[in-house]
């Protein structure tokens, strides 16, 4: 009779479990690139708890992560995973969706689905006011700098069109990049504009020039990752998606920009 018992209990426990998860929509993001997500200590009335109690999440991300967490009738779980780590995570279960800036790349469309764009945005670098590439206008202006980019992104790979260029190590996050830039080990990072105007509000001795980078729609616009084999979840992603006209995207965008703690950098 108990180990009758105890099999109902665990049975009813895992039906409360899958119960719990089918009501969630758990979204995998750094947490550590803002405007378009970060980490901070205290809660306020636009950010959402990070799974495991690890902080605040806040962003353009996250506000896009709310309005499709509501659109499916679901509960939002921000869940902090390094870059490298998002697809896996995605693939394995883990999480239902990646929303962190990520470009629908082909390769990424080898191994994940993604939902139309909720962003496009075009790539910058940023670079120290008082250095010599303060005002580069051109490509050939970077000649001879030292630029970088964060690993496992396109914005490494254009850094090959700047001639002459010193090609730095790729680096993990950009919060790095910051570190690395300010004190001196590199002249420059590729970013997309969001990410520069964050990082120039954060940091006064920081701009950024548009020396003109090619690259496709694709690389520059943003979407959302989803595990290979879930279409009508990409459908109704696109339906929400497509609730939210441009000005409403561009209004989420700068409020990002402005709420934006400067601990995030």
């Amino acid at each position: 009779m108990k180990r009758i018992i105890c099999t109902i209990l665990a049975a009813c426990l895992l039906l409360c479990s899958c119960a719990l998860a089918e009501g969630q929509f758990r979204v995998g993001m750094e947490c550590d690139y803002p405007p378009f997500n970060w980490t901070q200590v205290d809660a306020n009335d636009t950010t959402v708890p990070i799974d495991g109690g690890m902080g605040f999440a806040g962003g353009y991300d996250v506000e896009i992560a709310k309005k499709i967490a509501e659109g499916l009738g679901k509960e939002l779980v921000v869940v902090k995973i390094e870059w490298d780590g998002l697809i896996p995570a995605l693939n394995s279960g883990m999480i239902d969706a990646v929303i962190a800036g990520m470009s629908p790349t082909a390769e990424r469309k080898i191994t994940v689905d993604f939902t139309d764009a909720y962003y496009n945005s075009d790539l910058v670098v940023v670079v120290r006011k008082d250095s010599d590439y303060a005002n580069a206008a051109t490509l050939a202006d970077l000649s001879g700098a030292k630029i970088t980019g964060q690993q496992n992104t396109f914005h490494y790979t254009v850094i090959d069109q700047i001639e002459g260029v010193s090609k730095q190590e790729a680096m993990p996050t950009f919060p790095a990049m910051i570190v690395a830039l300010t004190s001196g080990a590199i002249d420059g990072y590729i970013s997309e504009r969001p990410g520069a105007v964050s990082a120039c509000a954060a940091n006064d001795g920081l701009t950024f020039v548009t020396p003109g980078f090619v690259a496709s729609e694709e690389d520059t616009s943003i979407a959302v990752a989803i595990k290979q084999g879930n279409p009508d979840l990409v459908a109704s992603i696109n339906e929400i998606l497509a609730g939210i006209d441009t000005d409403t995207r561009n209004q989420l965008m700068d409020n990002a920009v402005l709420n934006q703690p400067i601990s995030a950098e």
